[in-house]
């Protein structure tokens, strides 16, 4: 019995562990932030999502624009005139580099979410079941 009760609360550290975003073997005191990594993912997918919907809407606007429009980047203080198809080339860049980390971060939820379930289910395997 007393092996089972430890075994249980190993298994519900290293549970609890994983839910407020700390590794296996982490102690409890280096993790300053009770932010969970699941929740920390979840906000860069929807920070990537914000920047990917923003890049998107500049893209638009540059296919409407004559080629020969006037272009402008902010750098720093001072605006500088760009060419259009360097402007456009930037863009589709920047949603090139936002669309493979999008699916880097959505894999690192599945795997979170897939990590959190496989615990869930040794406490469970864990915990006395009451027989009638």
């Amino acid at each position: 019995m007393a092996d089972q009760q430890k075994q249980l609360q190993a298994v519900s550290e290293e549970y609890q562990k994983l839910q407020s975003g700390q590794s296996i073997g982490e102690d409890l005191t280096s993790n300053l932030t009770p932010v969970s990594e699941l929740q920390s993912t979840v906000e860069a997918r929807q920070k990537l999502e914000a920047q990917e919907q923003e890049n998107k809407g500049v893209q638009k606007e540059f296919g409407k624009l004559a080629d020969n429009a006037g272009i402008y980047k902010l750098v720093g203080p001072v605006l500088l005139k760009q060419d259009k198809l360097e402007a456009a080339m930037a863009v589709d860049g920047r949603l090139d580099y936002i669309s493979k980390e999008k699916k880097r971060v959505e894999e690192q939820i599945a795997n979170t979410q897939q990590r959190s379930e496989q615990k869930k289910m040794e406490v469970r395997e864990v915990l006395p079941r009451d027989n009638p």
